[in-house]
């Protein structure tokens, strides 16, 4: 488990977020993580697999706080309640795209292990950019195998999400000659179809190389061909 409560370690995100909220924005945020935190972890009274009395306040966040702030909020939420991993599932499988989101955004302050690594392939299995992104946060760059993580680095290309989404890239991506390989004929196949090949793919190819790498003569004539466009 980890060893400091997530409440601490997010203290600055509350802070941050009540700054930019209005007053009855405010003490809606703290009204409802106070009773997230007094009913987080406690059984429903009613039949087995009812939703606990917190989570409608997790669907509100965004009507409560404004959309630009409602991942902030249900992080906040979930970290006050203390959900386990089958409350996620439930909570993640439940909710809309938005709160799917939020769930997998929270991962990494929630659950220490790799228990809830199905809710990242889940995510990974959609063509929704904004849930693959958060797919691909920390939760995944501590969890995911080296398979399934470079599949994910691919599906970022495949759906068009800056690779600066995935976590510990450089780290991940460094010396590993599979996904150099993978990103090689990914671009053979672009550039064989008559599609550019992304500047991404270029930027995850030198990490996988161990340094500056020149593109395959296929990235080159894509990377020209769209430069002269």
């Amino acid at each position: 488990m980890n060893a400091t409560p997530p409440q601490d370690t997010l203290s600055p995100l509350r802070a941050a977020l009540r700054a930019r909220l209005p007053p009855a924005a405010r003490a809606w945020l703290d009204d409802a993580l106070a009773e997230a935190e007094r009913d987080g972890g406690t059984p429903a009274a009613d039949p087995p697999g009812a939703a606990p009395a917190w989570e409608p306040l997790f669907a509100a966040a965004g009507r409560s706080c404004g959309a630009e702030h409602a991942d902030a909020a249900r992080t906040l939420l979930l970290a006050a309640a203390r959900p386990g991993p089958e409350d996620l599932t439930r909570l993640y499988h439940r909710g809309s795209a938005a709160e799917r989101r939020a769930v997998l955004l929270a991962l990494p302050h929630l659950v220490p292990g790799p228990a809830a690594l199905p809710l990242v392939h889940d995510a990974l299995r959609t063509h929704d950019a904004r849930l693959v992104a958060a797919a691909v946060g920390p939760y995944a760059a501590a969890h995911l195998d080296p398979h399934a993580w470079r599949h994910a680095v691919l599906k970022c290309l495949f759906t068009q999400v800056p690779v600066s989404a995935v976590a510990d890239l450089p780290r991940r991506a460094h010396g590993d000659t599979d996904l150099a390989r993978m990103l090689t004929d990914h671009a053979a196949e672009r550039t064989a179809a008559g599609r550019p090949v992304p500047d991404d793919l270029h930027h995850v190819l030198a990490l996988a190389a161990r340094g500056p790498h020149p593109p395959p003569e296929e990235c080159r004539c894509a990377s020209s061909t769209r430069t002269s466009t």
